[in-house]
């Protein structure tokens, strides 16, 4: 039995903007376990405003890798995590379930969603992101990417200049979905004055107007706004997801800040016991990432998943898609394999 891993840095295709950053090259860590001549494997994607960074990641590994022992005692897994992390880390978290429950597919010869019981289904289609940047930009990219074929856009705002932006996409793309992330940059009183713009431009849902631990705020907002609000950043785990029930419509799921797919599992059917309706979510990840995130997709209501599509070094392939429509994947495990390509940033123990 071993668990190792390795760093890629994978880069976007162009600098990828929200309202707190601009970036274009994205650390991520690939966890592999191996036993018996099977090998299961798992993405970390950390992001700083979850308290991650490529160091701690790699620091935390070699912490967190003696937890996963036996790959088919899920629960042990959680325990043995959270007793050695109790509440951080959640990427390193998820990678390491990812790798053992592709390990279980493998020696059952199942896709994973196979695994874990669920149906076959058709998948929401995904968004595809507009990132912040200057507005001569946004709108080449959002005409560049309906030329493509994708069919629903997610805008991301938190700036002074958002109604001009919102206003100029719709004019560039009138034909798409439009969808709104602020990623928590408005104040209450410029989300207010923005739901008359959001309404006008025919937004389908706004995601995270407020900051993360406002939920008084986004209750109050919720309770005027035509379009769905959904919580991003308000939710970091599992448990979060009862008190944010009375402030939001949906959730974003995303399983590198929640700690894995059965955490992410366990989330969204806890928001539908609130009556909340559910958005599969990434970040910027590998179709290795994006994959284990697809195998929960035909649960949800809104797909982003995006995030291996921005790249333009995606270490894995096997992912078909159709513009924003991903088909559920088919392969055993997480049905993506390794491509052969140049690693850069490595490191392994």
């Amino acid at each position: 039995m071993s668990v190792v891993w390795e760093t890629l840095e994978l880069h976007t295709a162009q600098p990828f903007g929200i309202a707190r950053w601009t970036h274009s090259v994205y650390p991520r860590t690939f966890v592999t376990f191996t036993q018996g001549g099977l090998t299961g494997r798992g993405e970390a994607a950390p992001n700083a405003f979850y308290g991650e960074t490529r160091g701690t990641v790699e620091a935390v590994l070699p912490l967190l890798q003696g937890a996963l022992q036996d790959p088919w005692d899920w629960e042990g897994l959680q325990r043995a995590l959270q007793a050695r992390m109790p509440h951080d880390h959640p990427s390193v978290k998820c990678a390491l379930e990812m790798a053992a429950l592709e390990w279980c597919a493998l020696r059952a010869g199942v896709p994973v969603w196979r695994l874990l019981g669920l149906s076959p289904a058709t998948l929401p289609e995904s968004s595809y992101t507009v990132s912040l940047g200057e507005l001569d930009r946004m709108r080449a990219d959002a005409r560049e990417a309906v030329g493509r074929g994708h069919k629903v856009l997610k805008v991301k705002l938190g700036t002074e200049r958002d109604e001009a932006i919102l206003s100029a996409l719709r004019e560039e793309v009138p034909e798409v979905t439009l969808r709104v992330d602020a990623n928590a940059a408005w104040t209450r009183s410029q989300a207010r004055r923005m739901l008359d713009v959001l309404d006008a431009a025919r937004v389908e849902l706004l995601e995270q107007p407020l900051a993360a631990g406002d939920l008084e705020g986004h209750a109050a907002l919720r309770a005027v706004s035509k379009v769905p609000v959904v919580a991003d950043e308000s939710l970091h785990h599992v448990r979060d997801v009862v008190a944010l029930a009375g402030a939001f419509d949906g959730v974003n799921l995303k399983l590198a800040k929640l700690g894995g797919p059965l955490q992410a599992l366990q989330a969204l059917r806890l928001a539908r016991a609130h009556h909340m309706q559910v958005m599969i979510g990434c970040m910027i990840e590998s179709s290795l990432g994006i994959s284990a995130a697809a195998h929960l997709a035909g649960l949800c209501d809104w797909a982003d998943l995006d995030g291996a599509l921005l790249l333009a070094d995606d270490p894995f392939g096997g992912l078909a898609w159709q513009a924003g429509q991903l088909a559920q994947p088919a392969g055993l495990g997480w049905g993506v394999q390794r491509l052969e390509m140049q690693r850069l940033g490595s490191a392994t123990p």
